[in-house]
């Protein structure tokens, strides 16, 4: 498992190995009953704090992403994927809704925000 944190970014560090590890369950690379390493190794090898560590491991087990047995470590639970990719669309779609009600306070068309959405996407 690789999880890359970016020490510039705005987010908080455990919501990056959150995100990461959601991202992992997602693509199929993490399955029903994986183990995640330990919170010491993983703190270790990003070199940041355990309690960092701790703190998105304890937010994955809230969320239902993760399973902790005491002594023996985390692992992945069951997970919903289409349910995951599915709140994944939502929070698109109200960030997409969000972005077209902001176009027309400024008084852009509709057919400008989507020439805007067309020259995005050609990226």
């Amino acid at each position: 498992m690789q999880i890359i944190i970016n020490h510039s970014s705005m987010v908080p560090i455990y919501e990056q190995i959150i995100e990461q590890v959601k991202a992992l369950i997602l693509k199929g690379e993490l399955k029903e009953n994986d183990p995640l390493p330990s919170v010491r190794s993983l703190s270790k090898e990003l070199k940041i704090s355990a309690l960092t560590v701790k703190k998105a491991y304890d937010n994955l087990e809230q969320e239902g992403f993760t399973v902790t047995v005491h002594g023996k470590g985390t692992y992945i639970a069951a997970s919903n994927t289409e349910l995951m990719k599915e709140e994944k669309r939502r929070e698109v779609e109200a960030d997409l809704e969000l972005a077209i009600q902001k176009g027309r306070r400024y008084g852009m068309q509709d057919e400008e925000i989507r020439e805007l959405f067309s020259l995005i996407l050609e990226e």
